[in-house]
């Protein structure tokens, strides 16, 4: 679907609507990548793991395209790669760390790679690519965010950091982006199954959740398709989605 919410037919001239998703090696950016990519965009795969993303690409018919969110001299190459085809209809943040641990055993180096990846890497990519979809008056931002970026869990200090300041980073994005023509939606999942759980084998631990309980990383999937797909004149700066 466009972004008007119309099939594009034999007699549409519009180009196809491109994406880019960071994080797309991981659980959640993959899913999303797949999603988008059926949904019609021409999906750029970000991420780190050059292999991974390589395949992910062949599969969805898109374009690779490796570099680090937290470098941004990386996230500047990525932009120029991607506007030297087309201006970018949507920008899905969706790369992400994960580490728990209580507050007195939170080192220095976890809660500094919490906040590169989950936050500054959010701000650098939507700082690289804002201007073009203000200069165009048009373009989508999805940051995705957590549960533990509004609730409060034990073992979750630099996770949760990260996640409340991505929220506030939304909020004041939302406020600039006021009759620019540029949306921006924050999706906070609850727990999602994805392979960042395995090292901690949340099933044998009584304060996390069993993994039969979380959600799918296709079900955060679905929710990007939902708000990408929507016509240019509605907005969801807020969305929360939790297992049934």
């Amino acid at each position: 679907m466009s972004e008007g919410g119309r099939a594009a037919g034999a007699g549409d001239a519009r180009p196809r609507r491109t994406a880019l998703v960071t994080g797309a090696t991981g659980g959640i950016g993959e899913a999303v990548a797949r999603r988008l990519a059926t949904d019609g965009f021409k999906v750029y795969a970000g991420g780190r793991r050059k292999g991974r993303l390589g395949r992910l690409a062949a599969e969805i018919g898109g374009v690779a395209l490796p570099f680090d969110v937290t470098v941004e001299a990386e996230v500047k190459g990525a932009r120029a790669v991607v506007e030297s085809g087309a201006r970018l209809d949507v920008l899905v943040n969706a790369a992400g760390v994960f580490d728990l641990a209580p507050v007195v055993e939170t080192r220095e180096e976890t809660l500094g790679r919490n906040l590169a990846v989950n936050l500054a890497g959010v701000a650098n990519v939507t700082r690289a690519f804002l201007p073009g979809m203000l200069e165009a008056a048009s373009g989508l931002v999805i940051n995705v965010g957590s549960v533990a970026g509004w609730q409060a869990f034990p073992d979750n200090a630099a996770y949760s950091a990260s996640k409340y300041g991505l929220r506030g980073f939304h909020d004041v994005l939302l406020e600039e982006l006021r009759g620019t023509g540029v949306r921006a939606c924050l999706l906070e999942p609850g727990a999602v199954d994805t392979a960042l759980w395995d090292p901690l084998d949340p099933d044998s631990a009584p304060h996390l959740p069993d993994r039969t309980e979380m959600l799918r990383p296709l079900d955060v999937a679905r929710a990007v398709g939902f708000v990408a797909g929507l016509p240019r004149t509605v907005a969801v700066p807020l969305l929360r989605i939790e297992r049934a």
